[in-house]
């Protein structure tokens, strides 16, 4: 009677141990897959902020303050629903630096004339650059620069090729060079 209390409690044991087991694999599962749907969401908010960005650059091209405050506005809150967690420690730490500084720059161009808008895009530009080296991209990015603007010229990115340049719009619509391609 004995050995058979002792061989249901060990029968028991192990059930016991592989029930526990099975509910921690199927935890692992659940956090897998949700940290799927994070760099997901990561990779979406990353690609959002770009084409706030793209929107922003094509206003100003245009020489449209209203609608550059207004895609200032959208690409500051993007930047702010920015999640960092899924990289790096470090990286965590330069996207953070990255995000606060470039959503300051999204403010003031929200809510500034056409010359204070692209003062800011020119350092906003530099900021999205670097969370692209960061974050990557799935789009095909060109790095333009245009030697006339400011003292050492300003940088911005496109999706195109050709030169269309934001910081004077219809006055040098083509002043600039392709610098770079970034996949």
């Amino acid at each position: 009677m004995k050995t058979l209390k002792t061989t249901i409690a060990i029968m028991l044991m192990a059930l016991i141990g592989l029930t526990t087991m099975s509910c921690k694999d199927g935890e692992k599962e659940n956090s897998t897959s949700s940290v799927k749907v994070n760099s997901n969401t990561q990779t979406n908010t990353a690609e959002q902020i770009l084409t706030d960005y793209m929107s922003l650059k094509d206003a100003l091209v245009a020489t449209d303050e209203k609608a550059a405050a207004e895609a200032g506005k959208n690409l500051e809150n993007t930047l702010q629903d920015f999640n960092v967690d899924g990289y790096t420690e470090d990286e965590q730490e330069e996207l953070k630096d990255i995000i606060e500084v470039a959503a300051e720059h999204a403010e003031h161009i929200s809510r500034s004339d056409i010359d204070h808008q692209r003062e800011h895009f020119e350092m906003l530009s530099k900021d999205i650059t670097d969370m692209v080296e960061i974050t990557g991209t799935e789009k095909t990015l060109y790095l333009q620069f245009c030697p006339m603007y400011a003292d050492n010229g300003g940088v911005w990115l496109s999706m195109e090729e050709e030169i269309r340049n934001p910081y004077f719009g219809d006055k040098m619509m083509n002043c600039g060079e392709v610098q770079k391609e970034i996949n």
